[in-house]
């Protein structure tokens, strides 16, 4: 391999990856307006359900991030059957992992919903519980579906999952209207429709992995290695989830339309996610690749021109944000209130956007060099030294929703000033299919 892969060679990657992110957005705004038009409630039930199922369900992403830089090591040093071992290990351990969790949800539904509905509001705790039960026994089967991207992104087959995914959410898409209304099983309609779609994309992925032929059998000595993954990966998520989870709720304090405005713009940072989050997946398959044929200055060619990139599509939504201060936020809200008060947001909002087009590639170079550990503490350093002390200042000095988006802002650029540092400094380019 001469030189690093081209710029068409990455979009290649990152446009399936796009789509398959999209999907589940997507199908959740159906399943929104399926369950909108049955009250409000229903839809608070769902709300506080979904919330819960979805920010569990994402402690799993490792499965499919983790997965991916494994296998594309292998995949670049010529070892396919290996890789594909790797993705057969994942799927054990998600299926174990997805059994837990349903469990989990079973135990602990209730005393969860209260926690985010509040004991006053019965109605709203009775349908989050009643969804959640149903929506855990897909627990099993969403964790094979990310364990089956994880192998099949790192082997660069990005259609498939693609595929696979927009054929399951389509099914869910048309089941839900039918169970929901059709059978007259109101909000619970919505759970199984949403089970009845991870059961197709789980039987799609196992239907690949079954066509490679290799050994189905458990290896513990695998399924340990890959847990230290799900250790670093998973401690990076949980961090992540409480920087967002607690600049809500400490927007919420400021009053209605100080956290309506924080909404609007936090959403908005999400949906922009999508597409920095597309690059970070063809970063850890293409990384992974060269690093595994042994490639190493191609991947650390390839990591400058991913850091480009990303912060080229950053700068462009950090322009689109400054130039639509005034027009985009009318899109979400006719309340003026809401829309003077986005303002506190908005420039610190569109400021990060080019830091976080970097630091979303600098995450998919590490994750497919399986320099897991540094992103882990990197993260941590970053909601220590970046976030927590304007989260804490908001919280005791009153510094507002200003407050709460510096503390956003100073966490993705402490992420992008550690991390970068570690990426230039080259220590991650290990080149062999060695595993960490």
């Amino acid at each position: 391999m001469a030189d690093r892969p081209s710029d068409r060679r990455i979009f290649a990657l990152a446009l399936p990856a796009l789509g398959a992110l999209a999907a589940e957005p997507l199908y959740l705004l159906v399943d929104t307006a399926v369950v909108g038009h049955l009250g409000k409630e229903a839809l608070a039930g769902l709300a506080v359900g979904g919330g819960l199922f979805g920010n569990a369900v994402w402690l799993m992403s490792f499965l499919a991030y983790g997965t991916t830089g494994r296998t594309a090591r292998l995949f670049g040093a010529g070892r396919r059957p290996d890789a594909v071992r790797e993705g057969v290990q994942a799927t054990w351990l998600g299926t174990a992992l997805g059994l837990l969790l349903l469990v989990l949800v079973q135990l602990f539904a209730e005393p969860a919903a209260t926690l985010i509905a509040g004991a006053d509001h019965p109605e709203t705790v009775a349908a989050a519980v009643s969804w959640l039960r149903i929506a855990s026994f897909g627990a099993p089967f969403i964790a094979i579906t990310l364990a089956g991207q994880g192998w099949l992104r790192g082997v660069q087959e990005l259609r498939r999952p693609l595929i696979y995914l927009l054929v399951a959410n389509a099914v869910s898409a048309a089941l839900a209207p039918f169970f929901v209304y059709g059978l007259d099983l109101g909000l619970d309609g919505s759970a199984v429709a949403n089970v009845c779609g991870q059961v197709l994309a789980a039987a799609l992925f196992l239907q690949a992995l079954l066509r490679e032929r290799a050994a189905l059998a458990p290896r513990w000595s695998q399924i340990t290695a890959q847990l230290s993954t799900a250790r670093d990966l998973g401690l990076r998520t949980v961090a992540m989830e409480f920087t967002f989870i607690s600049a809500t709720a400490a927007a919420s304090r400021l009053g209605p339309e100080q956290v309506a405005a924080h909404l609007i713009a936090i959403q908005l940072w999400f949906f922009l996610a999508l597409t920095l989050d597309a690059f970070a997946i063809a970063a850890q398959a293409l990384i992974g690749e060269l690093l595994g044929a042994d490639e190493v200055e191609q991947a650390r060619a390839l990591a400058r021109r991913l850091c480009e990139l990303g912060a080229i599509v950053g700068a462009v939504f950090g322009a689109v944000i400054l130039a639509g201060w005034s027009l985009i936020p009318r899109i979400f809200t006719s309340d003026q209130e809401v829309i003077q008060a986005i303002g506190a947001a908005w420039v610190w909002f569109a400021a990060m956007q080019p830091f976080g087009g970097v630091v979303f590639a600098i995450d998919g170079i590490l994750i497919g060099a399986g320099d897991n550990a540094a992103i882990r503490n990197r993260t941590l350093a970053a909601i220590a030294f970046g976030y927590l002390p304007c989260l804490v200042g908001t919280l005791r000095f009153g510094w507002g929703l200003t407050g709460i988006w510096v503390g956003l802002t100073l966490f993705i650029l402490v992420r992008f000033v550690l991390l970068g540092a570690r990426t230039a400094r080259g220590g991650w380019a290990v080149g062999g299919a060695r595993l960490a």
